[in-house]
């Protein structure tokens, strides 16, 4: 296909995997439980971070997750007890323990205190097309209130040459407004033109199959190189094309 036929056909698939449906079988189902804005990002936030390894074991960790603070996001991160705290130890998503979980809510309520938010904080350091000095700040400032290293794994930094999947897709689901029913678009101070595509093993091999990645590795320099050719596409909203790209390779194993 030429680069006319290939943006038809991911046009196509944005279409049929954008709606609602897309839904049901997603981790960013665990937001959509929610109504407000703080609690729409914490529950998000939190959902994306164990966002790898088997999805229904992701949901079903996601909502314990939200079981664990009340199944109220916001007031747990904001007025949480030490004891309340130890409720979190046995909690465990693959290498996320509990020890984790305490210490995200701790730097969530450091965001919160201090720093006036999750978007707030995100919506800085945004360059003309990239979040990605954005989200390296924001790991700084989340682990100012932590001296655990082991914690700090689970956010990854693009400045070490991460494709930090799981960060921009949390960004995909708080920015991108299109009225299709799943991504929120709560957040205004952030473009849809600056974010990045997840990038993960389904994306990133059907991305090859259609010669819009040659790197092989799923790292930085091979999200900047398919942030490139989706901008192509679609220079204002290049992300819709994770729906395309991410359906196509797990529902459809192209």
């Amino acid at each position: 296909m030429n680069p006319e036929e290939i943006k038809s056909f991911l046009d196509q698939k944005v279409e049929i995997y954008n709606n609602p449906n897309f839904i049901e079988t997603d981790p960013i189902q665990i937001p959509h439980l929610f109504s407000t804005k703080e609690d729409i990002e914490i529950a998000g936030f939190l959902s994306a971070t164990i966002a790898w390894g088997n999805r229904k074991m992701i949901i079903q960790n996601s909502h314990k997750m939200m079981h664990l603070m009340g199944n109220s996001p916001f007031d747990f991160v904001m007025s949480h007890t030490e004891t309340q705290l130890e409720t979190l130890e046995n909690f465990v998503h693959r290498t996320f323990n509990g020890q984790d979980f305490s210490q995200f809510i701790k730097s969530l309520q450091h965001i919160y205190k201090n720093n006036g938010g999750l978007e707030n904080v995100f919506s800085k350091n945004i360059t003309s097309n990239s979040t990605q000095s954005s989200i390296s700040a924001f790991k700084k400032i989340f682990f100012e209130v932590s001296d655990s290293q082991r914690t700090q794994k689970h956010i990854s930094d693009p400045m070490n040459g991460s494709a930090a999947k799981r960060i921009n897709m949390f960004l995909r689901w708080m920015v991108r407004q299109d009225n299709k029913g799943v991504d929120f678009g709560i957040w205004k101070t952030i473009p849809a033109s600056a974010l990045s595509c997840p990038l993960d093993v389904h994306s990133g091999n059907v991305a090859r199959k259609l010669n819009l990645l040659i790197r092989k590795q799923n790292d930085a320099k091979a999200l900047l190189e398919l942030d490139n050719n989706l901008r192509l596409f679609d220079p204002e909203d290049p992300v819709k094309y994770d729906f395309a790209l991410f359906g196509l390779g797990v529902f459809e194993g192209f």
